[in-house]
């Protein structure tokens, strides 16, 4: 289990983060599901938000071990 909040952390701190950056900076997406993820005209509160999803579940699954 803390190996799959782990993955699931990063994959969301990762999504989270390189879409802001393209968000931002205007950039090509690297992780294109997370566009799917965020509602239209809301992509900088919905980065912002699965960047600290992905926060809470990795940190469990790092004080496990």
């Amino acid at each position: 289990m803390k190996d799959l909040l782990g993955y699931l952390g990063l994959v969301l701190i990762l999504g989270g983060g390189t879409g802001l950056l393209a968000d931002r900076l205007g950039g090509f997406r690297l992780f294109g599901f997370v566009g799917v993820l965020v509602p239209d005209g809301h992509e900088t509160a919905g980065y912002a938000t699965l960047l600290v999803l992905g926060v809470l579940l990795a940190i469990p699954a790092a004080k496990r071990g």
